[in-house]
């Protein structure tokens, strides 16, 4: 079954003409339970995995490990589903794999990821029996398998990122909508919930903060935002067609089981080269 977001309460860009340049892009992954095949994308599916291609490990030692843990594959995507995907020279499918264990460097929560990128052609043999890690860290952290029903949607910057003069445009609107407390543009305009891959990172705990990718300086691209929920009370607008009947709501609503220490993360790359470190954002 395919997903589908209502059309913004609002039009945003009549609204703001500000915003057009601003707009951008984002593909809503949509994860369902399911029992998806490594030929599908996925989140918490089989990988696409050669037999003769090194399993990824993390290269942190952890308690209770005797050797170097496998990284869980968290997520799958195949470009036909995901085409903004950055990169289309370096193959179709992205694949995205972290630790179960968390305060890999400074801070205590900090995450690690890796990337792998492959053509789907070039893997004729699958590796059958994928490699999981003895012990896990947070099981929060360990998808349950979903389907993915990908659909593009636009997004405009979190309010805090926008001019002084926009925002204060934003706020005039919303007091003269008749409840000043409402942050509709956040709620309804700005960024959709759930998991995704591109438009714009909601700043919803830190405020905004400068990307640069950390070798060549270029403003870094949201690859992939994992969340624990798909929608929550303030972002109900965003909620499918499909899924507004209730029946299945309480598995749309969270339905990866992945929880963050905070509510998401963000798999953030450099889109000028993919050989450049990525940076892991919770918000």
């Amino acid at each position: 079954m395919s997903r589908t977001t209502p059309p913004r309460p609002f039009d945003a860009e009549a609204l703001f003409p500000g915003l057009a340049p601003l707009r951008r892009t984002a593909t809503r992954l949509h994860p369902r339970p399911g029992s998806p095949t490594a030929r599908d994308s996925s989140v918490g599916g089989p990988m696409l995995w050669p037999t003769d291609e090194p399993w990824p490990v993390c290269p942190t030692p952890h308690k209770g490990a005797d050797r170097p843990l496998p990284l869980i594959g968290v997520a799958q995507l195949y470009r036909r589903d995901v085409p903004g995907l950055p990169h289309p020279e370096l193959g179709d499918v992205l694949q995205v794999f972290w630790c179960t264990f968390e305060g890999h460097t400074d801070g205590a929560y900090d995450m690690h990821a890796e990337l792998r990128r492959r053509h789907a052609d070039e893997v004729t043999e699958t590796l059958a029996e994928q490699p999981v890690p003895d012990v896990v860290g947070r099981a929060e952290l360990v998808p349950d398998p979903c389907v993915l029903h990908p659909e593009e949607v636009t997004e405009y910057p979190w309010f805090e990122e926008l001019s002084p003069d926009l925002q204060e445009r934003v706020e005039t609107w919303e007091e003269d909508e008749g409840d000043e407390d409402a942050e509709v543009y956040v709620s309804d305009l700005s960024t959709a919930p759930g998991w995704k891959s591109g438009g714009h990172i909601a700043w919803n705990l830190t405020g905004p903060t400068d990307l640069p990718c950390t070798e060549c300086g270029t403003e870094l691209f949201p690859l992939l935002t994992a969340t624990d929920r798909e929608w929550d009370s303030s972002t109900t607008s965003w909620i499918p067609y499909e899924d507004r009947d209730g029946s299945d709501l309480r598995y749309a609503y969270g339905p990866t089981g992945v929880r963050p220490w905070r509510s998401h993360v963000v798999v953030a790359t450099c889109p000028g080269d993919p050989r450049h470190p990525l940076r892991l954002i919770t918000q």
